[in-house]
């Protein structure tokens, strides 16, 4: 009797050490690939415990969270010729566990080697203003080249971000002289616009002051009193320039004439011209009464009479 229970408490003891080595634990961010016998089980272990066939089966457990890789610095040459350094990171996750078990070795290296290698030709056809300031559209094209053979693996690669390009400190000197370049020109451009603009408004301002001489006198006045409130002992007028302009006028009037009168008396009739002028000038003298006093026209002298002889 006793020698009954002691076997049925082995076979119990047994048949429990049984159960325990088959019983696994798969974690929430985990799932179990299943191999029976060496072959690979289409429906994979979800998080919780889970039962194996003791000395049957074989669970692979592959890690379903996001996988932050940075891709090592890649040396390349631009598509316009330029030694650039360029490191990048690739974001992805298993999407098919079992694809991810039985298709590749290791996944996790095989989308690094892809990663390297699809920067490297993205660095090859692209220029490096492309790579310096159209980042968004390389990103797209490097999880595009990457992706398309991660998809065969059951992974998906979430995104890929370039995070640093490295320049030659020769062609960061030289961009940097072309930037203060650039600046300088938009500031010259700005500076030339506001004098341009000035200039408009200052030609509209006298075409309207040329129109109406009065808003030259108040804006006179307004110059007056604006250096007035300064208090300075010394009062500053402003000389017209109407006045400068009227002397100007006047001045070559008087030079055309004199050389109009030059001109008669160096000609053929020019003595006869200037006898012509001192005779008027004599008839006119004749008219007038003394210098400085305006007579009336004296009467011509009586004829004297023929002298009457006597006997």
């Amino acid at each position: 009797m006793d020698g009954a229970v002691v076997g049925v408490v082995l076979v119990v003891v047994a048949a429990l050490l049984v159960l325990r080595s088959g019983m696994r634990v798969v974690n929430q961010v985990e799932r179990g690939v299943v191999f029976r016998l060496g072959k690979a089980q289409q429906e994979f272990r979800r998080p919780g415990i889970t039962f194996l066939v003791p000395f049957v089966d074989r669970m692979r457990k592959v890690n379903v969270q996001v996988v932050t890789m940075p891709v090592p610095t890649q040396e390349g040459i631009t598509k316009d010729n330029v030694s650039v350094k360029v490191d990048a990171v690739v974001y992805f996750r298993v999407t098919d566990p079992v694809r991810a078990a039985i298709e590749v070795q290791d996944y996790v290296f095989a989308v690094g080697q892809v990663a390297q290698s699809s920067l490297r030709s993205i660095i090859g056809k692209s220029d490096l203003d492309d790579l310096l300031t159209d980042r968004e559209r390389l990103h797209e094209g490097l999880a595009l080249m990457i992706d398309s053979p991660a998809a065969e693996w059951g992974i998906h690669i979430d995104r890929v971000e370039i995070k640093d390009v490295q320049l030659p400190e020769s062609l960061k000197r030289s961009m940097s002289r072309q930037a203060e370049a650039e600046r300088e020109r938009r500031a010259r451009v700005i500076t030339a616009d506001g004098e341009f603009q000035a200039a408009q408004q200052l030609a509209n301002a006298s075409r309207i002051m040329s129109e109406t001489p009065e808003a030259m006198q108040l804006r006179l006045l307004q110059t007056v009193v604006e250096v007035a409130a300064e208090k300075n002992s010394t009062l500053v007028m402003p000389f017209p320039v109407e006045l400068l302009r009227y002397f100007e006028r006047a001045t070559k009037r008087l030079d055309q004439e004199v050389e109009k009168n030059e001109r008669e008396l160096d000609g053929p009739d020019g003595s006869a011209a200037l006898k012509a002028g001192i005779e008027q000038i004599a008839s006119v003298a004749d008219k007038f009464g003394p210098a400085g006093e305006l007579t009336a026209p004296r009467e011509p002298a009586a004829e004297p009479s023929a002298p009457v002889e006597r006997p």
